[in-house]
């Protein structure tokens, strides 16, 4: 049996990415993300990597490029107001087509907002998180264990595809502590020809760059992203169905507002209502096809959220429209409970929007 260690989520992630293969950590300091910076400060110059608190969120997304360029297996992480300064640098990034991780613990916004657990950043993370045609693989635990396994998972798409991707938690999921293993996911390794390693004489120059002033040669190279897109899409959706058999309601929730929304299922099945769950754990690609089979079964969805409802526009949209969708949520770092998903349930029953 794998050994299981006690672990805060927060250092979940640090320890999964290093035995992912991460040497090159770099951050700055923001709550409630600061236990995975505080653990790469102490864990990297152990085992011979780089850990760096750099001047700014802005200096830390651009070192990640460079170490990215190199072939380097890299991270960065921290909370909502910080990955909106990383927006230009993740731009870059994708526009120059290296891999690279991110990791957002998000807090209650907009602004300074508060320290709070939020998934107010949903329509940031997944409609790219800078300015152009992009996107990130958008990764959604829900668990301490998730932490750790969405992490090993996250470098090896990261390298699979040459994108970015992103651990998008809450500051619930970072805060709370479990048992967890690391046995789980193989890290896998992939060979890198297009890095920035010094030719050696042995080879041409290879150039990583994101700048293209020729209209046509920048419109191919959107056209060949989003075609590896599509292959992403294709074949790296992940979801988690519960109840979903005989379901006449279906409840869609992520993170730990799915861990709460499951509770109100039990509860729910217990009074007699045909109630089933389903948890997008990419939510970019998001599992559209799942929701559209769902439809056709149900006669209403209920999205639970931690925010003012942003997620329950790529249910409309997986939906088609065809069955209402309502909302259940707080905002704010406020959580909602168990017996208010509940409710929610209920008047979807009746017919409630």
């Amino acid at each position: 049996m794998a050994e299981r260690v006690l672990m805060k989520g927060n250092e979940a992630i640090a320890e999964a990415a290093i035995r992912a293969g991460c040497r090159h950590y770099f951050g700055y300091p923001i709550t409630p993300q600061t236990e995975v910076a505080a653990y790469m400060a102490k864990r990297m110059p152990k085992i011979g990597g780089v850990f760096l608190q750099a001047e700014s969120e802005i200096a830390s997304i651009n070192m990640v490029y460079g170490a990215a360029a190199a072939g380097m297996r890299v991270m960065t992480s921290s909370s909502s107001p910080g990955i909106s300064l990383k927006g230009e640098g993740l731009s870059y990034i994708a526009g120059s087509d290296v891999p690279a991780f991110v990791v957002n613990v998000q807090r209650g916004g907009p602004g300074l907002g508060g320290i709070q657990p939020s998934q107010s950043d949903y329509f940031q993370a997944t409609r790219g998180g800078g300015h152009g045609d992009y996107h990130m693989i958008v990764l959604a635990p829900a668990s301490v264990q998730e932490m750790a396994s969405l992490t090993v998972r996250g470098f090896n798409l990261a390298d699979r595809y040459l994108m970015t991707a992103m651990i998008l938690a809450d500051g619930t999921i970072g805060q709370m502590m479990e048992p967890i293993t690391f046995e789980d996911v193989e890290v896998e390794t992939f060979e890198k020809p297009w890095a920035l390693t010094g030719t050696k004489m042995q080879r041409n120059h290879n150039i990583v760059n994101s700048l293209y002033l020729k209209p046509d040669e920048l419109e191919r190279k959107n056209f060949e992203r989003y075609e590896r897109y599509r292959v992403v899409e294709e074949n790296e959706v992940l979801y988690e169905e519960y109840q979903m058999h005989d379901a006449e309601i279906c409840v869609v929730a992520f993170g730990i507002a799915s861990r709460v929304a499951r509770n109100a299922v039990v509860s729910a099945r217990k009074e007699g209502i045909r109630v089933g769950l389903i948890r997008p754990i990419t939510l970019w690609p998001f599992p559209s096809r799942v929701l559209r089979q769902a439809a056709e079964q149900v006669r209403h969805f209920v999205c639970v959220e931690l925010n003012m409802g942003q997620m329950i526009e790529d249910v409309r949209l997986a939906t088609g429209c065809i069955r209402p969708v309502s909302l259940c949520n707080r905002t704010g770092g406020m959580i909602p409970s168990p017996e208010q998903v509940l409710q929610s349930i209920r008047e979807a029953r009746k017919g409630g929007n």
